[in-house]
């Protein structure tokens, strides 16, 4: 039981060590020249002070050197992980012959290709306000490029402006677009290599690598009451063949076309939602024992279900299932047989305890409760740092460490079990859970997995039997955290015993979780769901095309007027100086639409030569603050030149009335 975190690139450790000084580098060069010389890069090249470009020898050497770098180092320069990694060597090279503007605008738009490699690894929410910061920088970049000298708010102001004006398209296209029920495209098979979860084999401290981890392995939503923590018990892959150190499962139990087992309810069922978090695997963890499973999944022989194909997405999964029941009450010989069979020459000495139990007892739940009674009475601890185990596994932890972890218990379990002749068998997955207030949904760890045992009884059929609960019932009650030693460890999000902090944890959780069932799981389910609260029942692609191109149509005649209004709004500049021209409208100098401020100033002085002055420094005023980057104060010296203009205008007045 595993923990398969061995990718050899993951998105926290992107891009490789030996490629990061040359992409700072480079990217911040290149981030200089757009942004301290974007005036001067013309089509025609900007000069000495922008080119860049080494020596094409030296240049060619370099590729070289960097593309055999990546192959070295993933074997390959195919997959998502060499590509990613090729994709940031020539994103790191291409500003290093940059010459022109256009080669400026080829970095960026290679900046949002490179945006995207993040979704590879990552869909969280943190991704998408790093992703959305991170274009908004990059089309700040393209403004500057094109817009000249500007102040940076001013060029982050448009550039967000411009974001705002797509959300509407986004929203509608996301909730409209027809969806499919599988990706557009496929992702090479070392995408999936660092999923985390159960694996089809265990053996001793192979599952105290997944405990430690504090990731969600799935969430559950009950549709009425949830069955007592104690017992839920999420059923994951049977393991039945044992080489003396560890158990695999059978392939012969794969699902195959034959009678498929038998599941007596006999008390109450429990509907509800999984969501099942990628694992590669196709098993989908039912509560313990599923009577209603999801299309296109399969119950295996030995209980477990499994979907159609691995598991390599987020997915939701509608189950009903019992926890009181009788499982195959008449079994099939053959997985008797198998449940039965032990290596010869291990364990000698479990096995002359088990054999002393045969003897003395009738029955096989003698046996088992002779088994138990020996955990619960005798000196076992239970705890995630048992001592190495010898060649004869069994022996050293029951006769001599007496320190173990779930896997330890349930694995000499079914050893004395089967050495006493009761069928017995190994069974993994994830046990107990814990309720979250803020949305309701009960959330289940990778550090909630687990191991048992069950055994079969004749009439009875499958029983499920926890060696842990004899030796630490708290495990089973009240969870992990409160039967392992302080000293044990454990994921922070685990131990968190402050309240604060577990309601803010329950919150961000929640968003998460909000987050995964409505943006990253909107699957044509989801949208069929959306779209009849909206009035569309039933819809096929062709009503929702139509309704997507009305949408859009109808977003975009809004953004249109909202941009003409925001264009026939007048600024204070602009208001301050159409309050200078109408003063002199009176003296029959009327501007027209299409005149300039600089070319009305001197239509001014040729007619009123007197005010030439005022009216060269208002137009020039009212030049830099609407064409270029004026400053405020100049706001306030062109109203201080309609002060003096209207000064000039009674004082032409009065002498006229008043002639000397």
């Amino acid at each position: 039981m595993s923990l398969n975190s061995n990718t050899p690139l993951s998105h926290g450790c992107w891009p490789l060590l030996w490629q990061r000084p040359l992409l700072t580098r480079s990217i911040s060069r290149c981030g200089f020249l757009c942004w301290s010389h974007a005036s001067c890069c013309g089509e025609a090249g900007c000069g000495s002070k922008i080119r860049i470009c080494p020596a094409a020898g030296r240049f060619a050497l370099l590729v070289m050197t960097g593309v055999a770098g990546i192959g070295w180092q993933f074997h390959t320069l195919f997959g998502r992980d060499a590509g990613v990694a090729l994709l940031v060597f020539f994103m790191a090279f291409k500003p290093m012959e940059m010459k022109t503007r256009r080669d400026a605008m080829v970095v960026v738009m290679l900046g949002f290709f490179l945006l995207l490699t993040h979704y590879f690894y990552s869909q969280s929410i943190p991704t998408g306000l790093w992703l959305l910061a991170s274009t908004t920088l990059l089309a700040a970049t393209l403004i500057r490029l094109h817009g000249g000298n500007q102040p940076v708010s001013t060029i982050f102001r448009y550039a967000g402006l411009l974001l705002a004006q797509a959300i509407p398209f986004m929203v509608i296209v996301f909730l409209l677009f027809p969806r499919i029920s599988g990706p557009l495209w496929g992702l090479p098979q070392d995408a999936y290599s660092g999923l985390t979860g159960l694996s089809d084999k265990m053996s001793p401290g192979s599952l105290n690598n997944l405990i430690q981890s504090g990731a969600i392995a799935f969430r559950v939503q009950f549709s009425g009451d949830l069955p007592e923590k104690s017992q839920l018990y999420w059923r994951g892959p049977v393991l039945n063949d044992y080489d003396g150190q560890t158990w695999r499962v059978n392939a012969s139990a794969l699902p195959r076309p034959i009678q498929p087992p038998t599941i007596e309810s006999q008390g109450k069922t429990y509907s509800y939602v999984m969501t099942l978090e990628p694992h590669n695997q196709r098993w989908l963890l039912a509560l313990d024992l599923p009577v209603a499973l999801p299309s296109d999944s399969a119950i295996a022989p030995t209980f477990e279900t499994r979907a159609k194909d691995p598991l390599v997405s987020r997915a939701r999964y509608a189950f009903t299932s019992t926890i009181d029941y009788v499982a195959n009450r008449h079994e099939n010989p053959d997985q008797l047989r198998r449940a039965l069979h032990l290596p010869p020459e291990i364990n000698p000495r479990s096995r002359e305890l088990a054999n002393t139990w045969r003897l003395k007892f009738e029955s096989p739940e003698q046996i088992s409760n002779a088994a138990l009674l020996m955990f619960r009475q005798e000196a076992y601890f239970y705890t995630l740092r048992p001592p190495l185990l010898g060649q004869q596994v069994i022996d050293d932890f029951l006769f001599n460490t007496r320190r173990g972890f779930c896997e330890h218990f349930a694995s000499a379990y079914v050893f004395l079990m089967r050495a006493a002749g009761v069928p017995a068998r190994v069974v993994t997955g994830y046990q107990g859970g814990e309720i979250n207030p803020v949305d309701g949904y009960l959330t289940v760890r990778q550090s909630d997995a687990h191991a048992w045992a069950e055994i079969w009884l004749a009439d009875k059929g499958w029983i499920r039997v926890d060696p842990t609960a004899a030796v630490a019932p708290s495990r089973i009650e009240l969870g992990i955290e409160a039967a392992l030693p302080a000293g044990d460890p454990l994921p922070a999000l685990v131990r968190i015993d402050t309240d604060w902090l577990r309601r803010l944890r329950n919150r961000w959780e929640a968003g998460n979780n909000a987050w995964n069932q409505w943006v990253l799981g909107y699957n044509p389910a989801r949208q069929r769901e959306v779209l009849s609260r909206l009035g569309l029942h039933e819809p096929d692609w062709l009503n929702m095309t139509a309704v997507l191109a009305s949408l859009c149509g109808f977003a975009l005649l809004i953004v249109t007027a909202l941009t003409l209004y925001r264009r026939n709004t007048l600024t204070p500049a602009q208001r301050a100086w159409h309050r200078f021209c109408r003063k002199l409208n009176p003296l029959g100098i009327v501007r027209a639409e299409w005149e300039g401020p600089l070319a009305f100033s001197k239509r001014v002085a040729r007619e009123r030569p007197e005010l030439a002055r005022v009216a060269a420094e208002a137009a020039g005023h009212f030049a830099d603050l609407h064409y270029g980057t004026g400053q405020p104060v100049q706001l306030h010296r062109l109203r201080e030149c309609t002060r003096s203009l209207t000064d000039l205008l009674k004082l032409r007045t009065t002498s006229r009335r008043n002639p000397v």
